[in-house]
């Protein structure tokens, strides 16, 4: 059954060299050596080994030339690792109606603060508004490789939206946090404990609490266009 295409991007084949730091790395592009912008805060060291063939898209202006968006994963189709387009994908299959828990819910607002955090989406249901956050699942586990997992490393941050939508929730609010497993083939979500026992803790707090949890999945394909995976993957937290 083909999958749902969300939109295409302007992809360049490259080959991931090494991270110079947090948000640059080196790629190889038609055997030239550049800099491209990395907007994925988590190691991602299963994927940034030296040599492996990744997707890059051209950027202007800064000090990067390219945006390294997403890396071969199974066959032919890709791994996306940037959180600009995974945002992006996700949105565009919220307005297509593809996402069956956002069914008939509109994003309102974007980036919003509440408490001492700033959570990624303000939705507008039939029902009423809730607040929800986005996290990016791109570590893949489980003796098939069916899981997305997230986080891959320590995350503060992660923690503090997690404390804000428990909060929101015992104070009667709806609220939710879901996650995109930006990889093929994968069926299921669960947080990885070794990369953080603390927010593994607070998603079971937050679920307990009311907080709804949902995960989706997309891949890249090689011609730059991204397709919806799977709507809804099964929740293990």
């Amino acid at each position: 059954m083909k999958k749902p295409v969300l939109m295409k991007l302007d992809v360049v084949p490259c080959k991931f060299i090494e991270r110079l730091n947090r948000f640059v790395a080196l790629v190889e592009v038609n055997g030239e050596i550049r800099k491209a912008l990395v907007t994925n805060t988590g190691r991602l060291e299963e994927f940034m080994v030296e040599g492996r063939k990744a997707f890059c898209t051209p950027k202007s202006g800064g000090k990067t030339d390219f945006v390294l968006v997403a890396f071969e994963d199974l066959g032919d189709k890709g791994a996306i690792i940037d959180t600009r387009t995974q945002a992006k994908a996700f949105e565009r299959a919220v307005e297509l109606g593809l996402v069956p828990w956002l069914k008939d819910c509109s994003i309102k607002r974007k980036e919003i603060t509440v408490g001492k955090s700033r959570l990624d989406y303000l939705f507008e249901c039939p029902g009423g508004e809730f607040y929800a956050e986005m996290k990016s699942a791109v570590l893949r586990g489980g003796e098939r490789g069916e899981y997305a997992m997230y986080p891959d490393c320590p995350s503060v941050r992660g923690q503090k939206h997690i404390r804000e939508l428990i909060e929101l929730s015992s104070s009667g609010k709806r609220a939710m946090i879901f996650f995109i497993g930006a990889m093929p083939s994968v069926e299921k979500f669960k947080p990885y404990e070794k990369g953080d026992p603390e927010i593994a803790r607070l998603l079971k707090e937050a679920k307990k609490a009311g907080v709804e949890v949902y995960a989706l999945s997309i891949a890249l394909l090689p011609s730059g266009e991204i397709t919806l995976e799977s709507p809804e993957l099964e929740i293990e937290v």
